[in-house]
């Protein structure tokens, strides 16, 4: 992993602690585990599932999958401005070509990478043989390393069984945000046994279960780990937020002086805040949230 490691990532990401009522009247500890450090252009979990597969692709020009807000297609863009590497994102939503690119886009193109742009129907597909080899001849990246959608595979899954490693010990409940379950896959594999991982997905659907464990088969054989889901707290779906939720996200941020993002951060911090409202941690545990990503410019 030499090219990656010149830059410099900061690793293991800082734990920090923050004092909030919503918490400490419940009699329970609240960390923050600041992935969102780790890299200013490799966010969070992005750093920890693309660094192997950049290591995979070994030169190679990189594909990859998303929607039209996908943080996963901004960080693959800048990491290959950063490594020299050619990227091509797919982009679910045809009809997008036609119009101004959105902010998260505009970034993707202008760190160099091509966005090539596909039906819903085919996108949904894309994990198929035969679609995905159209899709990439459409795209001229035939010889291409191809990453999922969310980067989660298994090499992204192993990288993210670090994760739990550098939060062993460290708290009773590890929580994440949950996109594709890869990062809750690889963190729960990571802790120690008595200690339990929560994922909060940000999708609807209720889907994750089974991809999660799925992944834990692909990367490691098996189930790993102590894991559940909770998927009260998405909102409406990916990319939707509603006042309330973005009211909570400015007063985290006024109180501990911690960017929230809110696509996944913000709704994590809300789910663990109304589970400590029902009880659902026994007073005395400590807490930890895995903080993904900051906000988008």
């Amino acid at each position: 992993m030499t090219g990656l490691d010149t830059l410099r990532p900061r690793l293991p990401s800082p734990v920090q602690e923050v004092s909030d009522p919503r918490f400490a009247r419940r009699g329970l500890r609240l960390l923050l585990k600041r992935d969102d450090l780790i890299h200013p252009e490799l966010v969070g979990n992005k750093w920890r599932k693309l660094a192997p597969n950049l290591t995979a692709a070994a030169g190679r020009a990189v594909v990859t999958f998303g929607g039209a807000y996908s943080n996963h297609l901004r960080a693959t863009a800048a990491a290959g401005r950063l490594l020299g590497l050619p990227t091509v994102g797919v982009v679910r939503g045809e009809e997008l070509a036609d119009r101004p690119l959105n902010p998260s886009l505009a970034r993707c193109a202008a760190d160099g990478m091509r966005l090539h742009f596909v039906d819903r129907s085919t996108y949904r597909r894309k994990a198929e043989p035969d679609t995905l080899a159209r899709v990439l001849r459409a795209a001229g990246a035939e010889e291409a390393y191809v990453v999922p959608e969310g980067g989660s595979n298994r090499l992204a899954v192993r990288g993210c069984r670090a994760l739990g490693e550098e939060l062993a010990g460290r708290a009773d409940v590890v929580a994440i945000a949950c996109g594709t379950g890869g990062t809750l896959a690889g963190l729960a594999a990571g802790l120690d046994p008595d200690q339990r991982a929560l994922g909060i997905p940000v999708l609807r659907g209720g889907f994750l279960t089974a991809d999660t464990r799925a992944l834990q088969h692909e990367a490691f054989g098996g189930t790993r780990g102590d894991w559940a889901l909770d998927d009260r707290f998405h909102f409406g779906g990916y990319a939707r937020t509603s006042p309330e939720l973005d009211a909570f996200a400015v007063d985290f941020e006024d109180r501990h002086g911690v960017p929230v993002e809110r696509l996944y951060v913000a709704k994590l911090l809300y789910g663990l805040a109304a589970l400590a409202e029902e009880g659902a941690f026994p007073r005395g545990a400590t807490l930890a949230a895995v903080v993904t990503g900051r906000p988008f410019p």
